[in-house]
C-alpha cells in the first residue's frame, strides 16, 4: 500500500475493520491462535483484501501498533492539557499499566517482531517515550517531582513493569510499583 496516496472512503473502511478485528483478538489473546486468512472473514472482507492492505501478520500486528501509539500520544497530550504536571505524569504511568494489562497478547507479539522489524516498531516506543520524558521534565520544572530523577528512570521502571507481565500476580504487583515510584517521585 503506497502511504502517500489516500484511500478511497469504502477502502479505508475495510483497512479499519481489519485493524479493530486483529485488536479484538489481541485483546482476545487469541491473535496468534487464527490463521492469517481468518483476519478477513471476521472483519467481513475478502482474502485479496486482507493481503492488499497487509501482506503479513507482522504488517497487521505493527498496524494495531500504530494506532495504539497514536491513541496513547492523544491520552498524554489529553492528560497534559487539563491537569497538572505531577498528576498527569501519575495518571498516564497508570494509563500505561492498563493498557498493558489489556494488550499483553500485542506486547507479546510486538516482543517477537523486534528482531525483524526493530527499526519500524522503534519509532513507536520512541514517541510514547519523548511523550513520558516530556511529562516528566515539566512535572520536575513545575517542582512536583524530584530534581534528582530523571525520565529515562521512569521509562526504565515502565520496561521492567511491561517485561514481568507473564507473573502470576502482575497486575497488583504493577499497580503497586506504579504508586512506590509516584511516591518516590514526589518531592518532600
Amino acid at each position: 500500500m503506497d502511504a502517500a496516496k489516500p484511500l478511497r472512503a469504502d477502502a479505508r473502511r475495510k483497512r479499519e475493520a481489519i485493524v479493530a478485528c486483529a485488536r479484538e483478538r489481541f485483546a482476545e489473546g487469541t491473535f496468534s491462535d487464527l490463521r492469517f486468512d481468518d483476519f478477513a472473514g471476521l472483519a467481513g472482507v475478502g482474502v485479496g483484501t486482507l493481503y492488499r492492505h497487509f501482506p503479513t501478520r507482522e504488517a497487521l500486528a505493527e498496524a494495531v501498533f500504530h494506532g495504539e501509539v497514536v491513541a496513547l500520544l492523544a491520552r498524554a497530550r489529553e492528560l497534559r492539557d487539563t491537569l497538572p504536571a505531577a498528576e498527569a505524569l501519575a495518571s498516564f504511568l497508570r494509563d500505561m499499566v492498563d493498557y498493558l494489562d489489556v494488550h499483553r497478547g500485542l506486547a507479546q507479539t510486538l516482543a517477537a517482531l523486534m528482531a525483524t522489524r526493530a527499526s519500524t516498531l522503534a519509532e513507536g516506543s520512541q514517541e510514547l517515550e519523548r511523550a513520558v520524558l516530556e511529562m516528566v521534565d515539566t512535572a520536575t520544572e513545575d517542582g512536583a517531582i524530584r530534581r534528582d530523577v530523571d525520565g529515562g528512570a521512569v521509562m526504565m521502571a515502565l520496561h521492567g513493569i511491561g517485561a514481568a507481565h507473564d507473573r502470576p500476580n502482575w497486575r497488583a504487583e504493577a499497580d503497586g510499583l506504579i504508586t512506590l515510584l509516584i511516591a518516590g517521585l514526589a518531592v518532600r
